[in-house]
C-alpha cells in the first residue's frame, strides 16, 4: 500500500523530469493538407454490379482524377516539411508531438517559415491553373470511358462531382505549425468526504491518479531513455559510414568528410538537451583532438590519417556501448536538475 510519504516523492519525482522537460523544449505539430486529386470508385460507379466484379480481374479503389505530377510541389513540401521536424525532435510520449529542444528553435521556425511560403506560393499557382488542368482531365477521362462496357455516362458524371469548384479550391489547402509549451498537469483534487458514497468517490479519483502518476513516471523515463539511445545510436551509425568511405576511397579522407563530422557535433550539442554527459564530452575531445587538422593534412601523413581511423573506430565503439546502457545516470541527472527549480519555489 503506497503512503503518503511515498505518493509525494513519485509526484515530486513526475514533476521533477516533467519540469526538466518543460524548460527544455516546446512540443510541435505540422500539418500540410492540400487536395489529392483521388477518388474512390465503385462497381457501381462503372455501372456492374458488385457480385460481377471479380478482384482477380479488376482492382477499384482510389483513382488519380488528375496526372501525378500536377500536385508533385506538395508531395515534395509534405516530405520536406516532416524531414526538417524529424531532423530536430524526438517522438513525445508515442507520438502525441514532436519535442523540439529549444536550442533548435530558431532555426527549425526559420526553415519552416519558408516552406510555408513555398506552400503559398504553390497553392496560388495551382489555383490559377486549376479549372484548365480539370478540363484537360476531364477530356482524358471521356476518352477513356469510352471504351468501357459500363455506364460511361455515370462514370464521368461521378468524376466531375468530384472536382471540387473552382472557387473553392483554395480551402483544400492548408500549411499549419502549432508549438505547445508542455505544463505539469494540475492535482486531481480531493473533496472532503461526508457520506459513504462521497468516500468510494475519492477512492476511486485517488486510485486514478496514482496510476496516472505512475504511468506518467514510466513515459517520462522511457521518452528520456529513448531521446538519449537514438543520439548515442545516430553517433555509431555515422561513425560507421564515416569508416566506410574512407575505406572506401581511394584518395584517403575528403574536406567533406571531416565537415560532416563536425557538423554532427554541434547538431548533437544542440539536440542533447537530456544532459548526456558523457558522450558530449566524447564527441568534444574528438574534435579537438583530430578535427583540427585538414583532410589534406590528413592525406600527407600517413601517421596522423592512422591516428584518424584509430579515433574514429575508438568513436564508435564508445558510442555502441553507450547505447547498449540504459541511461540510467543521464536520467538520474536530468531529475536532479529538473528538481533544483522544485525545491527553489516549494
Amino acid at each position: 500500500m503506497n503512503t503518503p510519504q511515498s505518493q509525494n516523492q513519485n509526484q515530486n519525482q513526475n514533476h521533477s523530469l516533467l519540469d526538466g522537460i518543460c524548460r527544455r523544449g516546446v512540443l510541435v505539430a505540422t500539418s500540410v493538407r492540400y487536395w489529392r486529386g483521388c477518388k474512390r470508385l465503385n462497381p457501381e460507379d462503372l455501372g456492374l454490379g458488385p457480385a460481377h466484379v471479380s478482384d482477380r480481374l479488376i482492382q477499384l479503389g482510389h483513382k488519380r482524377l488528375v496526372p501525378r505530377d500536377a500536385l508533385q510541389a506538395f508531395a515534395l513540401i509534405e516530405s520536406r516539411v516532416q524531414a526538417t521536424v524529424e531532423s530536430s525532435s524526438f517522438p513525445f510520449l508515442g507520438g502525441i508531438g514532436r519535442f523540439v529542444p529549444n536550442p533548435r528553435l530558431g532555426d527549425l521556425n526559420d526553415k519552416l517559415g519558408k516552406l510555408e511560403k513555398e506552400f503559398r506560393d504553390a497553392t496560388l499557382d495551382f489555383a490559377v491553373g486549376y479549372a484548365p488542368l480539370r478540363d484537360s482531365a476531364l477530356a482524358e477521362w471521356r476518352e477513356a470511358a469510352r471504351h468501357l462496357n459500363g455506364n460511361a455516362e455515370h462514370l464521368i458524371a461521378t468524376i466531375e462531382q468530384s472536382f471540387p469548384p473552382s472557387g473553392e479550391i483554395v480551402k483544400r489547402f492548408a500549411f499549419d505549425v502549432r508549438m505547445f509549451q508542455i505544463a505539469a498537469p494540475e492535482n486531481i483534487r480531493l473533496e472532503v468526504a461526508e457520506g459513504m458514497a462521497e468516500i468510494e468517490i475519492a477512492d476511486d479519483r485517488r486510485r486514478i491518479a496514482e496510476d496516472a502518476s505512475r504511468r506518467l513516471q514510466a513515459d517520462l523515463d522511457g521518452f528520456i531513455r529513448e531521446s538519449v539511445a537514438t543520439m548515442r545510436e545516430e553517433t555509431a551509425r555515422l561513425v560507421s559510414e564515416v569508416l566506410a568511405t574512407i575505406d572506401g576511397s581511394e584518395h584517403g579522407v575528403h574536406q567533406r568528410t571531416l565537415n560532416r563530422l563536425a557538423t554532427f557535433i554541434d547538431s548533437f550539442r544542440s539536440l542533447n538537451f537530456a544532459g548526456d554527459q558523457q558522450l558530449e564530452a566524447t564527441l568534444e575531445r574528438f574534435r579537438r583532438d583530430l578535427l583540427t587538422r585538414s583532410a589534406e593534412d590528413y592525406r600527407k601523413d600517413g601517421a596522423a590519417m592512422a591516428s584518424l581511423t584509430e579515433g574514429l573506430n575508438r568513436l564508435r565503439e564508445n558510442a555502441v556501448q553507450l547505447a547498449r546502457s540504459d541511461a540510467r545516470e543521464v536520467l538520474a541527472r536530468f531529475g536532479q536538475m529538473g528538481g533544483r527549480k522544485l525545491a527553489a519555489v516549494g
